[in-house]
């Protein structure tokens, strides 16, 4: 099966799978627990925090230009919806990575257990090449990453285009690295799972983004409705929910697709193995010919 095929068929266990009550819970689960926490942590920032960005968007020489573009455009009451807007974007990224780190490290390895108890993948060999402590430290590291990539190209997202098109990559690229570890932690090898993610990695990425451009939705939504500014707090656990569940939906798809191509690999290493045996023992066989 080539790996086209694979990105396919794993698409539609996984949407399968992401049906199962099981899996709605597994998403409810870390939706209900950062959205307590942001919650809790926005109810007690949000009037001194946009006291702090509207003085700055106000005061500082890299933002005033916003406010004198907008206002030379014919929108005199800017002043009244910048800085909660700001506030918005800001959280906008946070909330996200944090949401996926959350399921990466607390919720991913549940996902995984439940998908190789199934017929296809029961019997596979676990080589354990990545532990818990490997996992957060490359968890964490790729949300730094993804976070600087976030903060340095925040300003273009104002762009129309640019919103609905660097979300999905950034979130893409970081749904890659961590699915791709997490998935591969218990089963592969170190060796294993670097000839995956070698062999496989335009396919990674393609999954990786498609399941960005998933989760563009609500981040398209909180960056562009006037809603989600009067509604902030309702709007923003609705969209928490969303991701949540397009997370699960993507451990889902990178569970099935890794999985089965570590089979694929194991069994094609075993055959090259028996050829070669058989190969040594034909020229070990003495020629009475």
């Amino acid at each position: 099966m080539d790996s086209m095929q694979r990105v396919f068929k794993s698409f539609g266990l996984a949407l399968v799978g992401a049906m199962h009550p099981k899996m709605l819970w597994l998403s409810l689960r870390p939706f209900l627990m950062v959205s307590i926490l942001w919650g809790c942590l926005i109810w007690l920032t949000w009037t001194p925090a946009l006291a702090m960005l509207s003085n700055f968007l106000t005061t500082s020489i890299f933002t005033n230009w916003i406010q004198d573009g907008l206002i030379w455009a014919g929108f005199e009451n800017v002043r009244a919806w910048i800085a909660p807007l700001f506030f918005v974007m800001l959280m906008i990224p946070l909330i996200s990575i944090s949401l996926l780190v959350f399921i990466a490290i607390t919720t991913v390895p549940a996902i995984i257990k439940i998908v190789a108890r199934q017929h296809a993948y029961k019997d596979m060999e676990k080589k354990k090449g990545g532990g818990l402590l490997g996992s957060l430290i490359y968890t964490m590291w790729s949300a730094f990453i993804c976070l600087a990539l976030v903060m340095l190209t925040l300003p273009v997202w104002w762009v129309p285009p640019l919103v609905a098109v660097l979300p999905p990559l950034l979130w893409g690229w970081l749904t890659m690295r961590l699915m791709s570890y997490d998935v591969l932690a218990q089963h592969a090898s170190p060796q294993e799972r670097d000839t995956l993610l070698h062999q496989h990695r335009w396919p990674l990425l393609a999954m990786g983004i498609a399941s960005g451009m998933l989760g563009a939705v609500p981040t398209f939504f909180w960056a562009t409705s006037a809603l989600a500014l009067v509604l902030f707090p309702i709007v923003s656990f609705v969209a928490l929910w969303v991701y949540s569940l397009i997370f699960v939906f993507a451990a889902l798809w990178f569970a099935h697709y890794l999985l089965a191509a570590l089979k694929e690999l194991r069994r094609i290493e075993l055959d090259q193995s028996l050829n070669t045996d058989v190969r040594v023992i034909d020229m070990e066989l003495p020629n009475y010919g």
